[in-house]
């Protein structure tokens, strides 16, 4: 489970860039209940802080890298990001945004793994991260998917330390890796990896991409709200025996999100 501690390793926030940061900020409002909170004065809407029930959940920010697509950037917990590059350079990974402060609100930095897919840290000053997870409308889960689960393993493993578990998934639909942060009992596990094809990586041109789980009361009526509000759907809804019945999404720009209702025991 994802929480909003500190753990080395675990997530501790995510961010859209978008082209339109009106239109996205009004697509995740109606679908799943968020409140959008814009930065700084005027009506310009170039950036601000997705809320549920008062709570600080994901950033929202306009889309200014040439070339880049539309997607979530997901953000892990560490005690020194100047450490965490060197580690990631070390492993083979390439530097997007060098560490740099945010004021007083802590320190980030973004990188590529070594096959492309990207991702960032966040060292904690004033400000920790999301203050609401593994909740509805939260993040529960995050996912990467890689024609490369091995070496995924060992890069990721090299930079944060993580632990990980192999399980099979039901009907020969191939192995699924399970990411626990590192020193932390299994029922913390904060995400998952997937081999798939390049061919299923159309998203990226063929590079891996990590996406964002979100919790919601009933994902087939979150599908309905995807679709009315111009997004649509790449898989489900289905149920995953033990996970609960979830949809693989994308938003009117094409970032890509996981909507899913859990299990419950």
């Amino acid at each position: 489970m994802i929480t909003t501690d500190l753990t080395p390793g675990s997530p501790c926030w995510l961010d859209l860039g978008a082209p339109d940061v009106r239109a996205a900020a009004a697509f995740y409002s109606a679908v799943l209940g968020w409140e959008y909170q814009p930065m700084g004065e005027g009506e310009d809407m170039e950036g601000g802080m997705f809320q549920k029930d008062g709570k600080t959940v994901a950033g929202l920010g306009r889309l200014t890298e040439e070339g880049a697509r539309s997607a979530w950037m997901i953000y892990y917990s560490v005690t020194d990001a100047d450490a965490t590059t060197q580690a990631v350079q070390r492993a083979g990974g390439t530097v997007r945004v060098a560490p740099r402060d945010l004021d007083d609100w802590g320190r980030m930095a973004q990188y590529s793994d070594p096959a492309g897919g990207q991702f960032a840290v966040w060292q904690a000053g004033r400000n920790t991260g999301f203050e609401l997870a593994d909740e509805t409308g939260s993040l529960s889960w995050t996912e990467l998917y890689t024609s490369d689960a091995a070496a995924s393993k060992e890069f990721y493993g090299d930079v944060f330390g993580w632990q990980y578990g192999d399980m099979e998934l039901p009907g020969g639909g191939g192995t699924y890796t399970l990411i626990t942060p590192a020193g932390l009992p299994e029922e913390r596990m904060q995400g998952g990896l997937m081999e798939v094809s390049k061919d299923d990586l159309a998203l990226t041109h063929g590079r891996p991409y990590w996406h964002p789980v979100f919790a919601v009361a009933d994902c087939d009526t979150a599908v309905t709200r995807v679709t009315e509000n111009g997004g649509s759907v790449q898989m489900g809804p289905e149920d995953a025996e033990g996970v609960g019945r979830l949809a693989v999404c994308l938003d009117p720009s094409d970032a890509d999100f996981v909507v899913l209702t859990p299990s419950r025991s």
